[in-house]
């Protein structure tokens, strides 16, 4: 792939602020307005662009597609768990689960939802608590593990569980600020800018959340829409991890020549894995 300006959005993509549960959030959409909806959702420290390379094939091929700041990242900066009724202090499961279903709920009919890493984890339970909103459900790069999802982590896995939430939150910061994946100049910079407006409370508390990753396997197994595991084969984690987790939910697999983040590396091959996803539903 081009190294590119990943802060330009591709022509027709729409900004506009949703009003979520916890506050603002920053969210574009893309593609004919009576299309059937596709929901992007990145995950810790990642944001809509993630998916700009997507949106424009999954638009031409006739679908709504949507994505959107999780609270405290990036352009959703503002939203937060002070904005709760009531306030409360953390960035907690409920908080993220509770505006996926609001932009769910902001459509009509099942939607195609895709979740990216700590995002798919709050995707499937976004389905266990609303099957009725899913037409699909698509885990890419998602935590293949539950409770102390790190553990398994290549070559640091074993360290995770001497670490709290804050300090492994620092270790991930570090690590994507200092380009350790070795991403093009135009990635890592929009990575560094995109930083410096993500609150580090946010990070810091999904960091907790994964480390206490909730058991939703038989649920999530339970409901009646296709499923797809989509992965890198130099993921975090261990490929035959992610391929045991996809047997235990009943979902199809799909494997990419790439690392964590084939939305980025691989967004071709992705599109047409989606489509023939969406195509079964």
């Amino acid at each position: 792939m081009p190294d590119l300006d990943w802060r330009r959005l591709p022509d027709g993509a729409e900004r506009r602020v949703f009003a979520a549960p916890s506050g603002p959030l920053a969210h574009i959409a893309m593609g004919p307005a009576d299309g059937q909806r596709v929901v992007l959702i990145p995950g810790a420290t990642g944001s809509k662009e993630d998916f700009v390379l997507m949106l424009p094939l999954l638009a031409d091929a006739g679908y709504r597609v949507e994505s959107f700041d999780l609270a405290g990242q990036y352009e959703s900066s503002e939203a937060g768990p002070w904005r709760l009724d009531p306030p409360r202090e953390r960035y907690d499961e409920r908080l993220f689960l509770d505006d996926v279903l609001a932009v769910l709920d902001a459509g009509s009919g099942g939607a195609h939802v895709l979740g990216y890493s700590f995002a798919g984890t709050i995707a499937q339970l976004a389905l266990v608590a609303r099957p009725d909103r899913f037409a699909s459900l698509a885990l890419l790069s998602c935590p293949p593990e539950v409770g102390q999802a790190f553990r398994t982590v290549k070559r640091i896995g074993p360290l995770s569980t001497l670490t709290n939430a804050r300090q492994g939150s620092a270790l991930m910061r570090w690590g994507i600020r200092n380009n350790l994946n070795r991403v093009p100049p135009g990635r890592i910079a929009f990575v560094r800018e995109r930083f410096a407006l993500t609150r580090r409370e946010s990070v810091d508390d999904i960091i907790g959340l994964m480390m206490a990753t909730p058991d939703v396997r038989a649920d999530v197994a339970a409901a009646g829409v296709p499923k797809l595991v989509a992965v890198g084969e130099h993921d975090l984690w261990p490929l035959e991890r992610h391929e045991a987790f996809a047997r235990e939910i009943g979902a199809d697999v799909a494997v990419y020549a790439t690392g964590h983040s084939p939305c980025e590396t691989a967004p071709h091959q992705l599109v047409r894995d989606l489509l023939a996803l969406y195509a079964r539903a």
